[in-house]
């Protein structure tokens, strides 16, 4: 197994699978992860554009998006195999789209507004074979490089391969984060501040006295529980740097393509009239 030096992506030998264990165990030493966001993009070279720019990670949108099943499984089968964590973001409560994405190529599930441990539980269910969970069996996968695995095996490995995200994104949710951390077969917690904020009555206040209670309770609790926890959400980078400091993960979501492609439209326009106003002169 040969990983490349921090900061780069992670790019694994006969192994593809380890990206989705690397990805954890970045964040739980406290080693940045960076991932760049998919809403718009559709080929592959979004992952691509990803490495070249380093990050470590993708993650797709699928809650507020139309990309397809297999446009995501498709994207993120070049993810992995390029070394890039790759996580998905499913429609609420859209459970049943879980076991293909994890079949297509995706290593991470992030699964939003999650408030109790049973809902927690029924994520996990989907992601997990037996004895962990209730995920249908399958031959082999890209994952293992399509080797013939005894079943037991098989279905060990590709456990330890999926990464479980519980989004946390209402009050009940905070109030439950404790026990849903705790939960066996959730790897990762992360706040969805945006959500959160306006649950809490004060829409895209990050820093409000409500809503850093409610961060500070989940860092707090994640601690407890050994597990890492992501704050997403947040425009202030001064206050997230804050949070991390405090014990939050640095997971970093760098952006989004449509906003990236949106900034970088609006200086090339800028740029273009600027041009035009100095040759005027």
């Amino acid at each position: 197994m040969a990983m490349l030096a921090s900061g780069e992506c992670m790019q694994y030998e006969g192994e593809p699978w380890l990206v989705a264990r690397s990805a954890i165990q970045r964040l739980a030493t406290g080693t940045k992860l960076a991932a760049l966001g998919v809403r718009s993009s559709r080929t592959a070279d979004i992952a691509r554009i990803a490495r070249a720019t380093g990050h470590q990670a993708i993650w797709i949108d699928l809650e507020h998006s139309t990309i397809p099943i297999d446009t995501a499984a498709s994207i993120c089968a070049v993810a992995l195999d390029i070394g890039l964590a790759s996580f998905v973001r499913v429609p609420e409560r859209e459970y049943g789209v879980i076991g293909r994405l994890l079949d297509g190529g995706v290593l991470g599930i992030i699964a939003p507004r999650v408030e109790s441990v049973e809902e927690a539980q029924d994520i996990v269910a989907a992601c997990r074979f037996p004895p962990f969970g209730h995920r249908s069996a399958v031959a082999t996968l890209a994952h293992v490089n399509f080797r013939k695995l005894p079943a037991a095996e098989f279905n060990q490995v590709m456990n330890a391969a999926t990464v479980v995200m519980i989004l946390i994104e209402s009050p009940r949710g905070i109030e439950n984060v404790g026990a849903i951390a705790g939960l066996p077969g959730v790897d990762l917690v992360g706040i969805g501040t945006n959500d959160l904020s306006a649950e809490l009555g004060v829409a895209g206040q990050y820093s409000h006295p409500s809503v850093r209670k409610a961060h500070e309770a989940a860092i707090d609790a994640c601690r407890r529980a050994g597990k890492p926890l992501m704050i997403g959400g947040i425009a202030d980078l001064a206050y997230n740097a804050e949070l991390i400091r405090l014990g939050a993960a640095p997971f970093f979501f760098t952006g989004i393509d449509t906003d990236l492609l949106l900034g970088a439209a609006r200086d090339r326009l800028t740029q273009a009239m600027a041009s035009l106003h100095l040759q005027s002169q």
